[in-house]
């Protein structure tokens, strides 16, 4: 019976009508974004460096800031200038010094990813570090020249900040106007727990040791062999091990990557094959490709690489560039995503599994405090919150079942949980705390510590919480 109601009821987790609407909403207010900084830094400084510098972190900042409330934008805005210098020092070391450089930066990367173990502050602190750090493989660090020498080194600096207020400022002004949903309360995860092997290193320090292994042989292959363009190479290897969700979440992310950016590798040739444009024209379409993968984004990652793809194509077009540079970046992003693979199944691996097990159990955890009559400030927010973490790690599963066209998969029981939803949501703000549906909960924890099939006490688990919340 439970494997058919999962057949028969929609599992998403809201409309799919809703969902591009919001990604275009959030794209129009990360291009106003952008284009705001990129205006204020070009009437200071007329030059390209530092106003594609100014468009990466603007848009870098819009998603990672996007639920950030005032405190943590001033936290940011204090940080942010001493981050700009140190990342600044590091793209003159990659410059003058490159194996030097490389090694700061990868120890930075892997600083970056290491804080997330010590909460939310060092996370975010974390995240800082981050971002100069990977924009410089998308705008090398070049110093302005039309600017007197003291402006041209506080430029780093003096972009960065501008990006910040451009983006705090759109993003205030587009909630007030409800373009974007009001900033959402954050509900801390459960700390990963060590398992029986305290010796072995927890998830969040092992994904830091693979981005450093992934790092390093990326900066070693792509010095020795692409001399001139190493940077794809890094980028591609930290972009598909960002936010790794286990080794699974990190194959299908690279498969992504390549298949949008051989995409987009063949409409920009064709582009540049059909159209002999002028400067106006090219900026248009720069700006045209960025928007249209900013909004499809959240539809599929193979988008976002597609269009970015086609929008550095048609920029480096614009600065002189050779067109044949395409098919060689193509050729590097293969590269860096069979490094990053590599570097997430065999150094230390994380299996993506015990990713989507530990995410359903804090669902179901916050599930049960709702529901619990003892709880007398019961709120859904903290189940709908472990909800979108658990559909972080959807994607992969899915697509694992459409290949295999197998049932009673993990994604089953994602589907099964996600439908959970709405009737969830309706007894919590209704107040009620039915017996079966605790029950039904307590069944699903169990099965799931147990290993027993926790798909289809899911959905049995759905199946009571709908005919509670129509009783």
């Amino acid at each position: 019976m439970g494997r058919s109601i999962i057949r028969v009821v929609n599992p998403r987790i809201q409309p799919m009508s809703s969902k591009p609407l919001a990604a275009l909403q959030e794209a129009v207010a990360t291009m106003l974004a952008a284009l705001m900084t990129l205006l204020a830094v070009l009437a200071i400084d007329a030059e390209a460096g530092p106003a594609i510098l100014g468009v990466v972190l603007s848009l870098s900042l819009s998603r990672s800031h996007l639920d950030h409330d005032l405190r943590e934008r001033l936290e940011a805005a204090i940080a942010m200038p001493l981050v700009a210098l140190g990342a600044t020092g590091i793209g003159l070391l990659l410059h003058r010094m490159p194996w030097i450089g490389a090694a700061v930066f990868t120890a930075g990367l892997f600083v970056s990813i290491w804080l997330r173990r010590f909460g939310p502050l060092a996370a975010r602190a974390g995240s800082l570090i981050a971002l100069p750090l990977v924009t410089l493989l998308v705008a090398p660090y070049a110093p302005a020249t039309r600017v007197s020498p003291l402006l041209a080194h506080l430029m780093p600096v003096i972009v960065a900040l501008i990006a910040l207020a451009s983006v705090t400022v759109v993003q205030m002004l587009a909630r007030r106007v409800h373009l974007l949903p009001p900033a959402k309360t954050k509900h801390e995860p459960a700390p990963p727990s060590r398992g029986e092997n305290a010796l072995r290193p927890d998830a969040t320090t092992r994904m830091a040791i693979q981005m450093a292994a992934a790092l390093a042989l990326s900066f070693v292959i792509g010095y020795a062999f692409f001399a001139e363009r190493w940077s794809w190479i890094v980028l591609t290897a930290f972009i598909v091990l960002s936010g790794n969700r286990g080794r699974l979440d990190v194959a299908y992310k690279s498969v992504l990557r390549v298949v949008g950016a051989a995409g987009g590798t063949v409409v920009a040739l064709l582009i540049a094959l059909r159209h002999d444009t002028g400067e106006p024209a090219t900026v248009a379409m720069i700006l045209a490709a960025m928007f249209l993968g900013l909004w499809l984004r959240p539809l599929g990652y193979a988008w976002w690489a597609l269009f970015v793809t086609i929008a550095l194509a048609l920029l480096q077009d614009f600065t002189g560039a050779a067109q044949p540079m395409l098919a060689l970046r193509l050729e590097e992003i293969v590269i860096g995503a069979l490094i990053g693979v590599a570097s997430a199944w065999l150094v230390l691996p994380v299996r993506s599994s015990a990713v989507l097990r530990r995410r359903v159990a804090d669902a179901l955890a916050a599930l049960s405090d709702a529901l619990d009559p003892a709880n007398a400030t019961r709120t859904a927010d903290a189940f709908v919150a472990a909800l979108a973490r658990v559909e972080q790690v959807a994607p992969a599963f899915r697509a694992v079942r459409t290949v295999s066209r197998k049932h009673a998969t993990p994604a089953e029981g994602i589907d099964a949980l996600s439908a959970c939803r709405a009737p969830a949501v309706a007894l919590i703000d209704a107040r009620a705390t039915p017996a079966a549906s605790r029950r039904a909960v307590g069944a699903a924890r169990r099965a799931l510590r147990d290993n027993e099939g926790f798909e289809t006490a899911l959905s049995e688990l759905h199946s009571t919480l709908i005919a509670d919340s129509a009783a």
